[in-house]
């Protein structure tokens, strides 16, 4: 059984009961389009302690908003899940996320609650009929995004829903409504009330989307940037190039990168390249016929720390975010560096991705891809080889095991043996020994 069976079955168990039931939202919007939906909801005229009794395995996860979780047969390890809710109208939204309080009512009036018209239809997957109410269908195949009623009531009882509107915008390929579209940039400062959580989850889901290049574009049309990610904002007017020979400015250079990315990539690689350049504003300077930032990637770096801080990002995310925008032009010196500077971030577990951002950052600049293509031949010769990160030849143990006492020259003194070990001019512990005598001045 599939989930969409699973679903019908669902639908069908509810009618044959005396209730009324109905696909409801994303899942009737996604098959209209030919997607194959990634769940499958259910709306019903079923409160929800019928629904419990009415089915075996149940979970109430939001009881008080009619919303009940149908447990089925377990798939390949995993349960089917399809979530039944009873149609219902909304109350005062006095968190500007959530009602305070529900009223179950007709299907129509809970097409009337819903945030967008695309997602506001039903589909009965009994008699494969739909049910609109609201011009969802007309939307659609006009691919325009459009909050359903007064935009400015929709958003003012779920702001989270304005960055909803860029993120499905973005990922249909629709133009936003104009009215949808105004009433956003007036209440854009009010989206700072939504958690910082549920305003990262937002971004994850657009910035692994292939369209994130649009995306990003259109938040700062609709003026959601400057609440959300303020630091984006001196990227504009930043020329790119030669003085005299500009190519645009530094926001247009960012959009060009993210566009050059791979379809798919993660979330902390489509963030860190959004942030890569971020510190070139406050590193800008006119120096006789060019433009430097120097030290631009340090301040990047820091930048995203509290970026990731501030969204309560994931220790993992945050680490891997700041590693690239530090590390994002390290490689473009790659073919004259030593092995003992490249090595150690070619062994980097984020090598990978690091890669991908220096070839959208270079294809975005216009330049030769020499030094991406040199790294990533380093990479595969040296780990097939064992090279690139090999065992280290003494550690601190060894060291007083040959009569020195631990202090700061441990470290010095162990790096030295690292870098000759990893620029092969020594392979050896014996070697590496002689090294540590002959550095400490304890040779014999």
């Amino acid at each position: 059984m599939t989930e969409r069976e699973f679903s019908i079955d669902v639908v069908r168990r509810l009618r044959e009961a005396g209730f009324a039931a109905l696909w409801a939202g994303g899942c009737v919007r996604d098959q209209l389009m030919g997607r194959e939906p990634n769940d499958f909801d259910v709306a019903t005229d079923a409160r929800p302690e019928q629904v419990q009794k009415l089915f075996r395995r149940t979970v109430a996860v939001g009881a008080s908003f009619g919303v009940v979780e149908v447990i089925g047969p377990r798939i390949d390890g995993d349960h089917l899940k399809v979530q039944v809710a009873t149609f219902r109208t909304d109350n005062s939204y006095s968190d500007g996320r959530r009602p305070d309080s529900v009223t179950f009512c007709s299907d129509r009036e809970d097409a009337l609650r819903r945030d967008f018209t695309v997602n506001g239809m039903f589909f009965d997957p009994l008699e494969s009929k739909l049910i609109d109410y609201v011009g969802g269908q007309a939307d659609l195949q006009a691919k325009v995004l459009r909050a359903i009623g007064e935009p400015r009531e929709r958003f003012t009882e779920d702001k989270l829903r304005m960055l909803r509107a860029v993120r499905f915008a973005a990922r249909f390929e629709f133009t936003l409504d104009p009215p949808t579209a105004m009433a956003i940039r007036d209440m854009a400062g009010d989206i700072v009330v939504v958690s910082a959580e549920r305003i990262a989850e937002e971004l994850r889901k657009l910035l692994v989307d292939r369209h994130r290049a649009r995306g990003i574009r259109l938040l700062d049309e609709v003026h959601l940037v400057k609440p959300i990610l303020p630091e984006l904002l001196p990227m504009h007017g930043v020329p790119q190039g030669m003085p005299g020979a500009e190519t645009g400015d530094l926001w247009q250079h960012t959009l060009a990168v993210i566009e050059h990315l791979s379809e798919q990539v993660s979330f902390p690689l489509a963030f860190a390249t959004l942030l890569h350049d971020a510190g070139k504003p406050r590193a800008f300077k006119r120096e006789h016929d060019r433009y430097t930032f120097h030290g631009h990637e340090h301040i990047g770096r820091d930048m995203a720390e509290r970026i990731g801080e501030r969204l309560r990002l994931s220790n993992v995310e945050r680490e891997r975010i700041e590693w690239l925008v530090e590390k994002h032009q390290y490689l473009s010196d790659a073919p004259i560096m030593r092995p003992s500077r490249l090595k150690p971030v070619l062994a980097h577990e984020g090598i990978e991705e690091l890669l991908i951002l220096h070839r959208a950052d270079a294809l975005a600049s216009g330049k030769a891809l020499t030094h991406v293509d040199f790294a990533a031949a380093k990479l595969r010769e040296w780990t097939a080889s064992g090279e690139l990160n090999p065992p280290p030849l003494v550690t601190g143990d060894d060291l007083k095991a040959i009569g020195m006492k631990p202090g700061p020259t441990f470290k010095k003194l162990l790096d030295a043996v690292r870098e000759g070990q990893l620029d092969g001019t020594i392979s050896t512990r014996e070697q590496a020994v002689e090294l540590v005598r002959f550095s400490s001045g304890n040779s014999p």
